[in-house]
């Protein structure tokens, strides 16, 4: 069976992409653009669309020759693309799939959007099912509980994280928020036998494991398994969290955004029994999941780096805006020393430390805003590394300065390294 499936690169679609392949099904995946996969997963074919502007049915239509069925495993937790990727998008795909005859289409949508859950993703979500609904379309509906998996994304990589720090779990309120757990590869198979027409159409099914648990419990779960110490909670007052998530909104990639925090409070249980039911098999416990996956050293680098990794962003970017207000206010003296030293009138001194502290404000911006941690690392590399090479030759003493002014260059690009390998969160 030929299978096109959107948000192939993701956490949850590359589960459903591995799923479909070792059943012998031809996929199509949809990644981001600049996204290959063809390397991890050779046995499949990709093409990489910006799902934001594939808005009308012809843009579809040249993508779905010889598609049996469309797996949509996209998604935004925020941002402004959110509605064209769950409403605009679907409804132009659904129309050329409708045209092409594609037999069924699977929708991963969430168990908590629901109409009482107020928030941008929920009712964005809400309209891409009635989009779907509404299509004509033998479609199949699945709001999976917290997705878990080997590795991790989103929530679950968030859940790490809090399990990882190193003197007490922050908590929530009193924790007491319910999830039913369910592993990436048990969703992943319920959309291959959904695909396959084992699962009647027109259903809609909460896909969620044997066991209900609360938040504590799931952190404590993890943190036993990381191999730290038995966790002690700190309990944080939903104010607060909130004000968290306002921070994380605003600073775009946040740790922690509003919607998150909503989503988690509105409730995230499933009947696992009448899921197992439905679909023919029992998903596997979250229990039995860790105990045959036992941590290794990169799950507790993992966990331990999930919050300085933004915290590493934040000093990167103070760092450029403080150089480049010191530039601005104190840096008159050592740009004349330096055009001193390498034969420049003194009339080069204003420009150029106005221009370098310029620099250092674009750089900054350009950290705040790049999607690519990899590619901002590599600008800031080339410019501390050309300031230490220009500045070191014209005043070589800086490199005998007490205080180390060049010297600290060298840590602060291994810094800068460290997070051009680990700031991307895909």
């Amino acid at each position: 069976m030929r299978i096109l499936l959107l948000g192939a690169g993701g956490f949850i679609g590359r589960h459903i992409l591995s799923d479909l392949i070792a059943a012998g099904h031809d996929v199509v995946g949809v990644v981001r653009p600049g996204q290959d996969l063809t390397a991890v997963f050779p046995a499949a074919s990709f093409v990489a669309l910006d799902l934001a502007h594939m808005l009308s049915a012809e843009d579809w239509s040249g993508h779905l020759a010889g598609v049996e069925a469309v797996v949509n495993a996209a998604g935004v937790l925020r941002g402004r693309d959110m509605d064209a990727v769950h409403i605009d998008m679907p409804r132009a795909l659904y129309e050329a799939a409708s045209r092409a005859g594609v037999k069924r289409t699977v929708l991963i949508s969430a168990i908590s959007a629901r109409e009482d859950v107020a928030t941008d993703y929920s009712l964005s979500k809400l309209s891409g099912e009635a989009v779907l609904r509404s299509s004509g379309l033998e479609w199949i509906l699945l709001r999976p509980s917290l997705v878990y998996g080997d590795g991790s994304y989103g929530g679950t990589s968030l859940i790490r994280g809090m399990a990882g720090l190193p003197l007490a779990v922050p908590l929530p309120d009193s924790g007491d928020f319910a999830f039913s757990p369910i592993h990436a590869r048990d969703l992943a198979r319920t959309v291959r036998i959904a695909c396959e027409g084992g699962i009647a159409p027109r259903e809609v099914l909460e896909p969620a494991g044997p066991d209900t648990m609360n938040l504590m419990d799931i952190l404590a779960r993890y943190r036993a398994w990381l191999g730290f110490a038995p966790a002690r909670f700190l309990h944080v007052p939903m104010p607060l969290m909130r004000l968290l998530g306002w921070i994380g909104d605003r600073a775009g990639d946040g740790p922690i955004s509003t919607n998150s925090l909503v989503q988690m409070a509105a409730g995230n249980a499933g009947d696992g029994g009448a899921f197992a039911k439905a679909v023919g098999f029992k998903p596997r416990s979250l229990d039995d999941a860790l105990r045959d996956s036992p941590a290794q050293v990169q799950d507790r680098w993992h966990a331990r780096l999930f919050f300085l990794v933004p915290a590493l962003k934040a000093a990167l970017l103070l760092l450029w805006l403080v150089s480049a207000w010191a530039g601005l206010t104190h840096g008159a003296e050592q740009a004349k020393a330096f055009t001193h030293s390498i034969g420049l009138p003194p009339v080069w001194a204003d420009p150029l430390r106005i221009g370098s502290s310029v620099l250092d404000i674009a750089i900054a911006v350009h950290l705040a805003v790049a999607r690519s941690a990899m590619r901002t690392a590599l600008v800031q590399l080339a410019v501390v590394f050309g300031y230490s090479v220009v500045i070191g030759v014209a005043l070589p003493h800086q490199w005998l300065d007490p205080l180390g002014s060049l010297l600290k260059n060298l840590p602060i690009m291994v810094a800068i390294a460290i997070y051009g390998v680990i700031g991307d969160k895909r």
